[in-house]
């Protein structure tokens, strides 16, 4: 008992590379000796394998059976080293499968995939921020870096956790910030001087900047007078923290149901929603537009910035245009085709 304690002991210690090759070789060099034990019974090398498989897998077809007194013994061997050696390889695999979500939990996985969206800092904004794009994209993959030790969202599969601070190269390549479509940096709520906020939010930028520039990166920004700051570093949105919440309060106080408009476009889970059509052909001037998405149930918003496009209809829409809409989800599909 004392030798199998050693023994089992001394495998379970074995790397789970030498413990394949261990097991591979012990089934092969078991087909070969049954099929020289009873090559009658088994016929080929082949059918001895599949036995020497359904024997240590206790599966037990009863289609192949050992008939002479050596072939029995050979059995019996089976039974005991070879279930045993099964059950150590099911055993190192349900390990792997535990060590793996814990160091998922953990954060010190690394991402593998493309066109995903990178949230920096974990909050309350954050966590808004994931049920938004689920909302928009229910396919999209998101990985949320953060400094906290512990996956806050574990129970969501399409949510991607690594532990670290975001400013070091090596924690933004484990989250493949270069195959990303977009990264948003939210201010680091830990932090009590707004100052020092937007200086680690600075360097976060600064590091996406400098490892994938090609990336999307929108930035919340606790002082307005820090933009040029990010600028600096091209970073391609700002969203001032707490000013829209505050514009949009004193919105809702001075004219009632502006704040519900604003909810609306804000959300999708609200009403209609604004999106980017790509231009057509037929449409020459921005009345041309206006009028073909109006019938399609439509209403044409802007280009990029330009809230003011309902006043120039009769302008020419130049080739590099971006227009913008406000409609439902199913008149925006088929205006799409």
């Amino acid at each position: 008992m004392h030798f199998l304690l050693r023994i089992s002991g001394k495998l379970m210690r074995l790397k789970k590379k030498s413990i394949g090759l261990m097991i591979l070789l012990f089934v092969v060099l078991s087909s070969t000796i049954a099929f020289a034990i009873e090559p009658g019974t088994f016929g080929n090398w082949f059918n001895a394998f599949y036995w020497v498989l359904t024997t240590m897998a206790t599966v037990g077809y009863g289609d192949y059976f050992a008939v002479t007194a050596a072939g029995k013994v050979f059995t019996i061997f089976l039974y005991i080293f070879g279930i045993g050696l099964l059950s150590l390889v099911i055993g190192k695999i349900v390990e792997a499968f535990g060590e793996m979500q814990r160091r998922r939990g953990a954060g010190t996985l690394s991402f593998y995939g493309k066109d995903h969206i990178v949230l920096i800092n974990w909050n309350r904004k954050t966590q808004a921020a994931v049920h938004e794009i689920l909302c928009y994209t229910p396919d999209c993959r998101i990985v949320i870096i953060d400094e906290s030790g512990q996956h806050p969202l574990e129970q969501m599969d399409q949510v991607h956790f690594i532990s670290g601070d975001a400013s070091s190269d090596e924690i933004l390549q484990k989250a493949c910030i270069h195959e990303a479509r977009a990264a948003i940096i939210f201010g680091d709520t830990r932090i009590d001087e707004a100052s020092l906020t937007d200086g680690k939010t600075l360097l976060i930028a600064s590091s996406i900047e400098r490892i994938a520039p090609q990336v999307h990166t929108t930035v919340e920004i606790m002082q307005e007078k820090n933009i040029q700051n990010f600028r600096h570093v091209h970073v391609n949105e700002f969203v001032l923290s707490h000013d829209a919440i505050s514009r949009l309060a004193v919105r809702s106080a001075l004219e009632e149901g502006n704040a519900e408009v604003i909810t609306q476009l804000l959300s999708r889970q609200h009403g209609d929603d604004i999106y980017e059509i790509p231009l057509k052909s037929a449409w020459t001037t921005y009345g041309d537009a206006f009028q073909d998405l109006l019938s399609r149930g439509a209403t044409l918003l802007a280009d990029r910035g330009d809230l003011g496009i309902n006043r120039k209809l009769d302008q020419k829409i130049p080739q590099d245009a971006r227009l913008y809409i406000v409609a439902d989800e199913d008149t925006y599909r088929k205006i799409r085709g």
